[in-house]
């Protein structure tokens, strides 16, 4: 393995919207990155737009490489997904089912295991850590306006979005936008709050620290 390269969806249409939200993930797993360095491997964070062509962008990598990166894509499931189990690659094959199944994506000849999921979505990393969101939003943030669960990720993404939009509607920044606020709450979040309440952020970071660590 040469480096690591992770298809993220996001980033809106800009060059610098991109620019922007690479740099809050970058942030968000900089123990990550700082570990593949370490191992002088090579790390880039693909910002792709829209889902369709974050995979499509995936794809296409895996086709054409000519060196050996591990490649990654990484998109909201939108939906919910089925438990995981104890076994890593039933629940990597589950995954990668649920985006055959949901987007009618061609997965065939793809490692299951290099398919992961943001559950439901990338908001739910950003409500788990409700002091970060409170530093930065300030004044007039309504922390008791966010989802009240154990586990974000079995909130619908519609109801998290709308809490979301209601705790920091009355604050100067005005309410969440993805595209005005998500990179740098990135930089702000503490991952260790993510992985209490969002599992497969854990089952992402673990298997990526594998990676790393038997590159």
């Amino acid at each position: 393995m040469t480096g690591i390269a992770i298809y993220l969806e996001g980033g809106g249409d800009t060059v610098q919207q991109k620019a922007e939200l690479r740099t809050g993930m970058d942030a968000l797993l900089d123990p990550q990155k700082q570990a593949a360095r370490a191992k002088r491997l090579g790390w880039r964070t693909i910002l792709c737009g829209g889902r369709h062509q974050t995979f499509n962008a995936f794809k296409n990598a895996l086709q054409h490489a000519d060196a050996e990166p591990l490649f990654i894509l990484l998109v909201d499931s939108e939906d919910a997904v089925a438990s995981e189990t104890s076994n890593a690659d039933i629940n990597a094959k589950a995954r990668a089912q649920h985006l055959i199944n949901r987007d009618h994506w061609q997965l065939s000849g793809v490692d299951a295991e290099q398919v992961h999921l943001m559950v439901r979505c990338m908001e739910a990393w950003i409500a788990a850590d409700p002091d970060a969101l409170a530093d930065y939003y300030g004044k007039h943030f309504h922390a008791k306006s966010l989802p009240n669960r154990q586990n974000l990720e079995d909130e619908p993404k519609p109801d998290l979005l709308d809490k979301l939009k209601k705790a920091t509607r009355d604050t100067q920044k005005g309410e969440y936008a993805k595209i005005k606020h998500a990179s740098k709450l990135l930089e702000g979040i503490d991952p260790a709050k993510i992985r209490k309440k969002c599992p497969r952020f854990v089952t992402f970071t673990n298997w990526l620290n594998k990676q790393i660590e038997d590159a």
